[in-house]
């Protein structure tokens, strides 16, 4: 055989071979379904939010976890007046009570200050838990089916900060007490309200951590992070901020 006829039967098998590399690297892998993980867990998050028929029987059979409720409360917006982080659906949401008990005189507000008491990993916050500390922190049931705390000397001035349920509708059926299990609670309070800002904060806080120590639950930001010593005094210089501004718009005025 001569080397011509040698080196074509070479190039030949070469390209032979590039040929199966190209078709066996072009194909699609099997393992690549891994991938659409993340879009089955967008599309159970837009289900929720949705409030379709599976998503509350699925709701029915088991507690939603804290992760569940604040990826649909996203969505929410920032209208949102007494349901602040409020997420999925409850199977079975009773009206809210028609108490004026804690209402609002003016719907306006330009801050929403919210904090969240988590149920730890595996467990949920039960009605009857919530009620009590609720009781022990000085909130009191009304306006909307949830927990206000009041400003005892002008108690017609609205509540300094609310609680509400992270399951919606977001209130708490008393009739159906111990059958309420949740995620965690937000508490939030509107500001301009009925005390100053930095006052408003410095009544919510301990009373949030007094809460967190009786439900054994965890205290988080509205970044959904641990409440730590150097967040908390920014929130209060958040708060001394607010205030003043509001001052020397007054004084404008």
């Amino acid at each position: 055989m001569s080397e011509a006829t040698i080196l074509r039967l070479a190039i030949a098998g070469a390209f032979l071979v590039l040929i199966v590399v190209i078709l066996l690297t072009g194909r699609r892998r099997p393992d690549q379904g891994v991938r659409r993980e993340p879009e089955a867990a967008s599309e159970r998050t837009r289900e929720l939010a949705s409030g379709f028929p599976g998503a509350l029987r699925e709701a029915a059979r088991r507690e939603p976890t804290f992760g569940e409720a604040l990826a649909v409360a996203d969505g929410e917006g920032p209208e949102l007046e007494a349901e602040r982080g409020i997420a999925i659906d409850d199977p079975a949401p009773a009206p809210p009570t028609r108490s004026t008990l804690g209402a609002r005189p003016e719907a306006d507000f330009d801050r929403i200050v919210t904090l969240y008491l988590a149920a730890r990993a595996g467990e949920v916050l039960h009605g009857s838990d919530i009620v009590v500390a609720c009781e022990k922190a000085g909130l009191a049931y009304g306006h909307m089916g949830i927990f206000h705390r009041l400003d005892d000397n002008h108690p017609e001035r609205g509540p300094i900060f609310s609680l509400a349920n992270l399951v919606k509708p977001g209130s708490f059926d008393l009739s159906r007490l111990g059958e309420i299990r949740t995620p965690g609670v937000s508490l939030f309070m509107t500001l301009p309200g009925p005390l100053p800002a930095l006052d408003a904060w410095e009544t919510l806080l301990p009373a949030a951590q007094r809460m967190a120590e009786l439900l054994d639950a965890v205290l988080l930001d509205e970044e959904r992070n641990a409440l730590g010593r150097q967040r908390i005094a920014h929130i209060r210089e958040e708060m001394r901020a607010y205030d003043r501004r509001r001052e020397a718009q007054n004084l404008r005025l």
